[in-house]
């Protein structure tokens, strides 16, 4: 592999809180290694169009607080084909721009390899989305912010439920995974969670309605992933006021609130730890790789198993919820 001496960063796919961290480390390590940076704004769509700006070490300043991306993000269709990346490779030639890192979820990482592959330039994927789903990674950068978003905005709820002794199914994000979910249920002491993982029938929810639940005398929450196979909280919610009509029963859709917002101070150190870690594993020569933290400790998976592997959520953690959820 040449001597890489610029490097490039893009944010891809949702944006998350801490991207603008990552940057900041993408930045600061490139040039702390005696290299060029180069901010790709919009993602993909703005390699193609070769939307590419020279970074200095003040562009960075000031953003490590903020929430979403200051290079944009997108949604490139363009990108999936052939002449797409083509195009953005040559871009990437034209800037002189030698490696690239890649800051996103699965699906960035997924045309992250193919163009990797086909144009042999060296990408590293950061692992940047609340849903927090990638596997090899303990935590995705976002993730811990946006649960401390939802489980804010669920406390507030629950003030509401128990004033008016309401039934309250609130839905959170996870469009295929129910760990933002699992994790707000049982830091808001919720008396159910229903995530995609399960296939849910309603029949322990029901069961808990009808013996354990006193409408007239309590309140009560109830955790939904929006992927929920039963159709998200609000076919949920129809379902069970057909079954027990004299519920109370509200919906909130809590939605890309969950997006938003300064990250927190765990996403702001896992943020600077990985994009430190992708320059260096550049520079180590690595490619094709996603840079994770498990344990505590920086790991590096090939973008391949990150894509086709399916990071599983806690039994331990399901369980949890039913036994403190006992009346």
């Amino acid at each position: 592999m040449a001597k890489i001496k610029r490097i490039g960063v893009l944010t891809s796919g949702g944006d998350a809180p801490g991207m603008n961290a990552a940057i900041r480390a993408v930045v600061r390590a490139t040039l702390y290694n005696g290299c060029e940076a180069y901010g790709i704004y919009e993602g993909y769509q703005g390699l193609i169009n070769g939307d590419i700006k020279k970074l200095r070490s003040n562009h960075v300043s000031n953003i490590i607080q903020r929430g979403g991306t200051i290079l944009k993000s997108a949604r490139s269709k363009e990108f999936r084909t052939v002449e797409g990346r083509a195009k953005a490779a040559a871009n990437m030639r034209e800037h002189k721009i030698d490696a690239l890192v890649v800051i996103g979820g699965d699906g960035s990482f997924t045309g992250a390899r193919i163009f990797g592959q086909e144009h042999g330039i060296p990408v590293v994927g950061i692992p940047g989305t609340i849903d927090n789903d990638l596997y090899g990674t303990d935590s995705t950068i976002g993730y811990d912010t946006a649960v401390n978003t939802a489980v804010d905005a669920v406390d507030k709820i629950k003030d509401t439920a128990s004033a008016h002794n309401r039934l309250f199914f609130i839905e959170v994000m996870g469009r295929d995974a129910g760990f933002i979910a699992l994790r707000v249920a049982i830091s808001t002491g919720a008396e159910a969670v229903l995530v995609p993982e399960i296939e849910s029938d309603l029949t322990d929810l029901n069961d808990f309605l009808g013996k354990d639940y006193d409408p007239t005398n309590s309140s009560a929450i109830v955790i939904v992933a929006e992927g929920e196979k039963s159709g998200g909280a609000m076919q949920i919610a129809e379902k069970v006021s057909k079954s027990h009509p004299n519920y109370d029963i509200r919906v909130s859709i809590l939605g890309h609130m969950q997006r938003g917002g300064s990250p927190s101070p765990f996403d702001r150190v896992l943020a600077s730890q990985l994009g430190v870690a992708a320059v260096e594993a550049l520079l180590d020569d690595q490619s094709n790789i996603m840079v994770g933290i498990m344990n505590k400790q920086i790991t590096q998976v090939p973008f391949n198993k990150t894509i086709k592997n399916t990071k599983s959520l806690n039994p331990e953690l399901l369980k949890l919820v039913k036994v403190l959820s006992f009346r």
